[in-house]
């Protein structure tokens, strides 16, 4: 299947002020572009990009005074299969993870372990590790939070998500994943499109969306504990420890977000 996706954001500014942003598709679906990827500012300044230490693609622009648009609109070819699942997938002991596998064991900026902990093995420490184990926390997640836009707020973290039991998915992620690392379980998160494919149309206004993988068995898994269902059409754009990693953008001074629109839809034809 095809999936035409792209966005058009804007941000005004008084002064010229440096920015990073995370708005391309992950290196690991570039084969999959079936027309050219670009990032195109106005004015038109310069940018260009590098790759962080989570193999993500950066993009360094300055806003000019007065503000810039950032836009893309690209092809991928995507295999139309919802997410897998692997039932069978065990949890590894902590001795045998791989070396680059263990940084997501730990706390980070909004996945509070320690404060955490306690709370997920009264949970959790009953089931049986592995798949079940994870499916567990998702479901668990997926029934304490309340989804709603109004909820959300850049500094909430995980262990506000479970306080307060509303979020936005990067909350939903959040805490699931606080939860998995808190059960020896390494997770990342994750953000890129998901769009309305196979699933009846939301009148929301699309949007990037957040999920997390979990490493068991040799391999990462994709959950998502906002939707708790497989979905069709994901397209990775960041991952990395926790949002932190993963900004759409990051401004080093003061900017206005005052346009942001996303487009995810399945096509026939390249075009």
């Amino acid at each position: 299947m095809l999936i035409r996706a792209g966005y058009q954001i804007r941000y005004e500014t008084d002064i010229a002020t440096p920015m990073m942003a995370m708005l391309s598709v992950h290196p690991s679906r570039n084969k999959d572009l079936r027309t050219a990827h670009r990032i195109t500012a106005s004015p038109d300044v310069p940018i260009y990009d590098y790759l962080d230490a989570f193999g993500n693609v950066c993009t360094r622009v300055t806003v000019p005074e007065g503000g810039l648009t950032l836009s893309c609109d690209f092809t991928i070819e995507d295999d139309g299969l919802p997410d897998r699942a692997a039932l069978d997938a065990i949890q590894h002991e902590v001795e045998d993870l791989p070396d680059e596998v263990l940084v997501f064991l730990l706390g980070s900026r909004y996945c509070e372990t320690d404060r955490l902990s306690e709370t997920a093995w009264s949970l959790f420490g009953h089931v049986a590790p592995g798949w079940r184990r994870v499916q567990a926390i998702v479901d668990f997640t997926h029934g304490h939070v309340t989804f709603g836009y109004d909820f959300a707020r850049p500094t909430k973290t995980a262990w506000d998500a479970h306080q307060e039991q509303q979020g936005v998915c990067r909350d939903f992620a959040h805490l699931a994943i606080a939860l998995c690392r808190c059960m020896n379980i390494p997770a990342r998160y994750c953000t890129g499109y998901l769009g309305d494919i196979g699933i009846p149309p939301s009148d929301a206004a699309m949007d990037f969306s957040a999920w997390f993988d979990v490493y068991l068995g040799g391999a990462w898994h994709t959950f998502d504990a906002r939707h708790n269902v497989a979905r069709i059409g994901r397209i990775l754009m960041a991952r990395g420890r926790d949002a932190t990693d993963t900004a759409l953008t990051t401004t080093f001074g003061p900017a206005r977000l005052v346009g942001f629109d996303v487009h995810t839809d399945e096509v026939s034809e390249l075009g």
